[in-house]
């Protein structure tokens, strides 16, 4: 799928091909506020090709994108390449699920601290470090990955954020979600 990364996206055609994800993760790809599937609108292309790459090798466990993570499902290496490109136009769910709350100041703080330097000041991500955009996440999805993250769940985790994240607890982890989900 590194390939894919390399190819001149043609936008509208992965407009066209948007459909085949627009089944879970909806029309205006703002997945489900209960965190079942997560916010791809605006995320960055590198991290989408990244994530899809990793699913079919499964160097990440997500069984119900295994069918999606074929390239001849969407048009091959372009077809990846365009609608990945397409994804990332999009506009970013306003009002994603949020959290109760209660420690959005320590989640702020942790995230300053441990998240910061590679997610940016504002959860936006890095594109060319595969960096994912944070902000505007479901709170409920954010949190079930960071803990399969922290537990060795989630195989395909930089190893710095792995080391960032084990020593936190899940009140913690929950605090930084919240917090993120608000950007």
């Amino acid at each position: 799928m590194t390939q894919a990364l390399k190819l001149t996206p043609n936008v509208e055609n992965g407009k066209k091909i948007y459909p085949l994800c627009a089944s879970c993760h909806m029309k205006n790809g703002w997945g489900k506020p209960d965190g079942s599937f997560p916010v791809i609108a605006g995320q960055h292309r590198n991290v989408l090709i990244k994530q899809l790459s990793d699913i079919r090798s499964k160097n990440r466990d997500n069984p119900t994108m295994y069918p999606f993570t074929d390239p001849g499902s969407i048009g091959g290496m372009q077809g990846v390449s365009d609608v990945t490109a397409y994804i990332a136009t999009m506009a970013k769910d306003p009002k994603p699920g949020i959290g109760n709350g209660k420690a959005l100041d320590s989640g702020k703080s942790i995230y300053q601290k441990r998240c910061q330097q590679c997610h940016g000041d504002q959860g936006q991500g890095n594109n060319d470090a595969f960096f994912p955009s944070l902000k505007g996440q479901h709170h409920a999805y954010l949190y079930r990955q960071l803990q399969w993250i922290r537990d060795g769940y989630r195989k395909n985790a930089n190893a710095v954020m792995v080391e960032q994240v084990k020593a936190l607890s899940d009140e913690e982890l929950e605090a930084v979600a919240d917090y993120l989900s608000r950007l």
